[in-house]
């Protein structure tokens, strides 16, 4: 949907990037690493990212002063313009588009197995001090959770953390308090399906 609004799905790969990731510093191989596209697609977007005003280039000497260290590199960094005037309207653009990639996440993977239990946290609801962003209860097909994982880490432009556990296992953490758990349950979180604690508390 979004490649069609802005004309190229790696140009919508990077801004979800930078703007999920505000103050980070990426180059270009890095970009074309992380995003699973090709370099010479990464340069050409970033340029016009950078023509447009929505992300800053920096050099070495520049991101030597940043972090008040040497570098060993010449490479040249990329950087979201937080002061760019539209960048408010982008990133509430990209979250609701992120709704229809959960929407998509959670059908498949309510596929991949027998779940008793599915929870989003973290990236997915907007709180960055949760211990996983996504987990399960049952039995999932672990290399095929794993292929599903690093295809929505691509879309959403950063890292998936999450956790599978069986049902004895989700048991025995809920009665000892363990603090992982307890964090995710009590914290902001988004429970999709629920057939182990019908969303009582500790």
């Amino acid at each position: 949907m979004l490649e069609r609004l802005f004309g190229s799905k790696t140009r919508v790969l990077l801004l979800r990037l930078f703007l999920n990731n505000p103050d980070d510093y990426f180059f270009v191989r890095e970009l074309s690493r992380r995003l699973g596209a090709h370099l010479n697609s990464v340069r050409r977007e970033l340029e016009n990212l950078e023509t447009i005003g929505i992300i800053t280039s920096h050099t070495k000497k520049d991101l030597e002063k940043e972090v008040e260290k040497k570098l060993k590199d010449n490479k040249k960094y990329y950087k979201l313009n937080n002061n760019f005037v539209f960048v408010e309207e982008l990133r509430a653009l990209l979250i609701k588009a992120q709704l229809i990639l959960e929407q998509s996440l959670i059908k498949k993977v309510e596929a991949l197995g027998s779940i008793s239990f599915f929870l989003l946290s973290g990236v997915f609801v907007g709180r960055t001090d949760a211990p996983a962003d996504l987990l399960i209860v049952g039995r999932v097909k672990r290399n095929r959770l794993l292929k599903l994982i690093k295809i929505f880490e691509r879309e959403l432009g950063q890292e998936i953390r999450y956790s599978v556990l069986t049902a004895k296992d989700f048991q025995y953490r809920r009665d000892v308090t363990d603090r992982f758990l307890y964090d995710l349950l009590e914290g902001k979180n988004l429970i999709i399906l629920d057939y182990l604690t019908h969303q009582t508390r500790f």
